[in-house]
């Protein structure tokens, strides 16, 4: 079933993190899995997502722009959703600073909410022209509509620091992958289930996304 089917075939509000199977993941235990092709709002931008004001501003656009859809799509279409959670994609040229030459002033990303296949690119645009009339957030005119075809994938779920990725990384990199006939393709991705404002950094839940290919 389609994320539209999905959501035309009830009227209460859809939860993509409980429908869709690829945001399900296990602690400890590496996944192999189809990820279907999604649409997200993007932003792209470099540097620790600590420190870096790019990635700040990155989230403080794509929220309003979320949320205004959102609610075009309950108020014209008669859908309504729970806006999914953040999502990244990371990359380097070297894959090892994200192990163990872990460096975050070298990251690349890509912040990202999915938003359900039944919007469109008209949506998007009056949703960023609503936030331009109100705050305008700083990295506004960096929002896109975009589509992600992931298709074969690992995930686990990490549970704990973000800074404690490292080890869980390292294990899917240069163990399982390979032991399994599979070869790293596309970007890491991360998945937040968890608040981290509110939650905390022991309790976080993340899943870790490696899209891969048969060796």
């Amino acid at each position: 079933m389609t994320g539209a089917e999905a959501g035309r075939a009830t009227t209460t509000k859809v939860d993509f993190k409980k429908s869709l199977d690829s945001y399900r993941a296990k602690h400890l235990e590496f996944r192999v899995l189809d990820v279907p092709p999604l649409h997200y709002l993007t932003v792209d931008g470099h540097g620790d997502p600590n420190t870096a004001s790019e990635y700040a501003d990155a989230l403080g656009a794509l929220y309003p722009v979320a949320y205004a859809i959102k609610f075009a799509s309950k108020r014209e279409l008669g859908l309504d959703y729970v806006v999914p959670p953040l999502e990244a994609l990371w990359w380097a040229p070297d894959m090892d600073v994200f192990t163990a030459a872990r460096d975050k002033s070298q990251w690349d990303w890509t912040a990202m909410l999915m938003v359900p296949d039944w919007i469109t690119s008209e949506m998007v645009d009056d949703a960023v022209a609503t936030s331009a009339a109100k705050t305008r957030p700083a990295s506004l005119d960096l929002v896109r509509l975009t589509r992600l075809d992931e298709g074969r994938c690992v995930q686990t779920l990490h549970v704990g620091p973000y800074d404690d990725e490292a080890e869980v990384l390292a294990e899917l990199h240069h163990d399982f992958i390979p032991n399994a006939g599979l070869t790293m393709t596309g970007k890491h991705h991360e998945i937040y289930l968890s608040d981290a404002r509110r939650v905390e950094p022991a309790k976080l839940r993340t899943i870790l996304r490696q899209p891969v290919t048969t060796t």
